[in-house]
Order: structure tokens, then C-alpha cells, then sequence
């Protein structure tokens, strides 16, 4: 079978295509960020923050183990990946699920003129999950495709979730994004305390809101080719009145596509675009502004050989963070980054990361706990991970989180 017999199907909008990848009301595939809705995301933070509480007792992480221990997942990632490998790795073992890899398809059978369709289908019939890393544009959501053919068979099908597709999407990582602001915007907030950090931020900022509504982000960098921008700005036009500015060298291949950009217009985002850190709106500096900086490199693997003359010419101290910039910017602002930074370029150089508003390893961790409650989406043990969440609850007399 060749990739070229799902043509048809990949160019059609992404609305379209979400109803293929669900059964029976919860996620089959995971293919590009329009799948989640504002109601899925909501549930899956409060799972990644059940998942992480359980994890802090042996008891809990050995409950959180036998979830799913007689699943086994395979992780093909033929592009490099270092992060969202071992976070996906870290989320299967969590729950106890049996890894596998390939890395390298110079191992496999590809090296025989095995084709990488066979290749995925062979991989599902032995494991229940295929979290997959292609160069191949659009692979992951053929894979998909293939595993429906099969499905509709009555042969083997198991889902096919995609860990980051070339310039395409990285849903898993907007997700993870997500689920880092969400716990960010809650400000150490509890609803019984007496006192919290968010009353005392309100007496400063006083429009301040609890959660990702009414928030200004802004994204900074390589917009063009950055599929975690792609994913997550699709992702943040769900929450109510956010504005997104994009900063961006003056150059086609950098700066946001025009896609994404009618997109968000379509979808009644107040959008931006701006060519330095520096500038300003309405007379007022854009880092002043924003409660949300998303810094990203400038993804020179896929320049072509013109493209590295003319984005070696450009200036880029003017989409690079220095302490005396982020000293303008609001005292609760997080500032985020999908991995790996450029330590050349150091569009975030380390003097930063001792800022409290540094959040970037922190998300990076809290992809292992947003990805293990993907897992538990996809595989339908919900309700047992709310069983072993309230029995822990119980044990030690507190309330159980079920209807937060």
C-alpha cells in the first residue's frame, strides 16, 4: 500500500478528518491538536495532576503500574528526539506499559525495501500502541488511516499517536503546553485558603484572572516551522478573550504561516505580529504586556542552503531574551520553551534560568504526566485511575478531587 492511496483524505480540514480518529466518544488516534476540545483538555490536567499526586507514595505508584501493565507500546522515532522519547517512555512506565524502539531505521527491515507502511503494521501485532517520530510528512496520520482500513477488516488496529511530525504538528507537545499553563494560571490558588499568591498578584494586577482565559501570549522565534507553535496556537483559540502576538524575523520561511494565521482570525482571535521584543503597542512595550512568553529557536535543520545565507544575515539579538528584558515583564509571567534551545544563538541564554518565571524544565517534566494521562484516555481506564485516586483520598480522610 503507498502512502499516495490517502492523498485524498490528507488534504481535507482538519475538522473533517477528527471524527475518523474517536470511538466511542474518547480519542483513537492522536494526530494533530484540532482532535482535543476545551472539555478534553480540561479533563486531562486534572488526570496528569492525579497521576502526578498518586506518584508521590510507593503505594500510589505502585497502583498507577498495574493500570496498564498488560499493554505494550512501541516507540518509532526514525527523526531525532530526545525529550519527547523519554518523556513518553517515563508516561509508559508509569503506568507500567512494556516499551519498545526503534531509533534507527538503518536496524530494521526498511534497509530490506520494507516499506514503513508493513513496517507499522508488523509493529501492531505485537504492541498495543504506536507512538511514532517520522521525517515522512503527514506519516503519522496515513499510519492512522491504515489502522482504520484494519479496523473496518475486523483485523488488528491499535492506536497511532504522533510524537511530532517534521514542520507538521506536535499535539502531544501542545498538550503538555496546556497543561504547564493551566497549573501556572492557578498561582498556588486553593479554594479554602485564607491567603494565596494570586490574592496578593491581584492587588498589583488587578484585571489578573485564575486559568488561561483573558491572557495575552506571545511566541517568539522560528514561527514559520515551529509545530509546536502550530499546535499549541490552535489549542489556546479554544480558551475565552486571548490575544497572541507572534514575533518573528522579517523572513518568509520565520514568520507565522498564513494557514494558521486565517485560521485564528476565522476562529475571532485577537492576534498580532511584530518583528523585534522590542516593540511596542499602542505606546506601550509588548513585554509589558504579555502574561505568557513562548520562546523557540530558530530551526535551522531544515533550511535549504539559500535559506542559511539569508537567515545568517538577519539580525536575531532582537528575538533574544536578556535579563533586562524579562525585568519588563509582568513579576508572574512564565516564560516557556519546547526544547532544545539553541546554546550558540541562546535565544534564552542560562543566566534566565534562575528566574522564577523560568518554567521551561518544569514543562518539559510535565510532559511525562500529561502524556500518561493520554495514555489512560486512549486505553479507556479512567474511571480506574478515579478509583485508585479517591481510595488514596480516603485512606488519609481528604477529600477526593472527583467533580473539581
Amino acid at each position: 500500500m503507498d502512502l499516495t492511496d490517502f492523498e485524498w483524505r490528507l488534504t481535507r480540514p482538519a475538522r473533517m478528518k477528527a471524527n475518523e480518529f474517536e470511538r466511542e466518544g474518547r480519542l483513537k488516534h492522536v494526530i494533530f491538536a484540532q482532535q482535543f476540545t476545551r472539555q478534553l483538555l480540561d479533563k486531562l490536567c486534572v488526570m496528569a495532576d492525579m497521576i502526578r499526586e498518586l506518584s508521590r507514595s510507593k503505594q500510589g505508584s505502585d497502583d498507577l503500574r498495574r493500570l496498564l501493565s498488560h499493554k505494550r507500546a512501541m516507540l518509532y522515532f526514525t527523526q531525532p528526539s530526545t525529550r519527547t522519547f523519554l518523556s513518553f517512555m517515563a508516561a509508559c512506565q508509569i503506568l507500567g506499559i512494556t516499551c519498545n524502539e526503534v531509533r534507527d531505521p538503518s536496524t530494521s527491515s526498511e534497509m530490506k525495501r520494507e516499506s514503513p507502511l508493513d513496517s507499522i503494521r508488523m509493529f501492531s501485532s505485537y504492541f498495543d500502541v504506536i507512538i511514532m517520530r517520522s521525517k515522512l510528512p503527514d506519516f503519522a496520520e496515513c499510519c492512522a488511516y491504515l489502522m482504520n482500513e484494519l479496523e473496518r477488516q475486523e483485523r488488528r488496529s491499535v492506536p497511532i499517536v504522533n510524537g511530532g511530525a517534521g514542520t507538521d504538528q506536535h499535539p502531544t507537545q501542545a498538550l503538555l503546553d496546556i497543561y504547564t499553563i493551566q497549573r501556572t494560571f492557578q498561582f498556588d490558588h486553593r479554594e479554602h485558603a485564607p491567603r494565596s499568591r494570586f490574592h496578593d498578584l491581584r492587588r498589583r494586577y488587578t484585571d489578573l484572572s485564575l486559568g488561561p482565559d483573558r491572557k495575552v501570549y506571545a511566541f517568539c522565534g522560528d514561527l514559520g516551522r515551529g509545530r509546536t507553535v502550530r499546535s499549541l496556537v490552535e489549542l489556546l483559540s479554544l480558551f475565552e478573550d486571548v490575544t497572541l502576538y507572534f514575533i518573528a524575523p522579517e523572513h518568509e520561511t520565520l514568520k507565522l504561516d498564513v494557514d494558521v494565521r486565517a485560521r485564528l482570525v476565522k476562529a475571532g482571535v485577537d492576534l498580532h505580529e511584530f518583528d523585534s521584543l522590542d516593540a511596542t503597542i499602542d505606546g506601550v512595550p509588548i513585554l509589558e504586556k504579555i502574561d505568557c512568553l513562548y520562546m523557540t529557536r530558530i530551526q535551522r535543520e531544515h533550511n535549504s542552503a539559500q535559506q542559511e545565507s539569508e537567515i545568517a544575515a538577519l539580525d536575531l539579538s532582537h528575538f533574544r531574551l536578556t535579563t533586562d528584558r524579562v525585568a519588563r515583564m509582568k513579576s508572574y509571567a512564565p516564560i516557556l520553551h519546547p526544547f532544545p534551545r539553541d546554546s550558540v544563538v541562546q535565544e534564552i541564554p542560562t543566566e534566565i534560568d534562575q528566574d522564577p518565571r523560568a518554567m521551561y524544565f518544569r514543562q518539559a517534566r510535565n510532559g511525562m504526566w500529561a502524556r500518561a494521562a493520554l495514555l489512560v484516555h486512549l486505553f479507556d481506564v479512567v474511571d480506574d485511575l478515579y478509583l485508585l485516586y479517591d481510595r488514596a483520598f480516603k485512606e488519609h480522610g481528604e477529600p477526593s478531587p472527583r467533580g473539581r
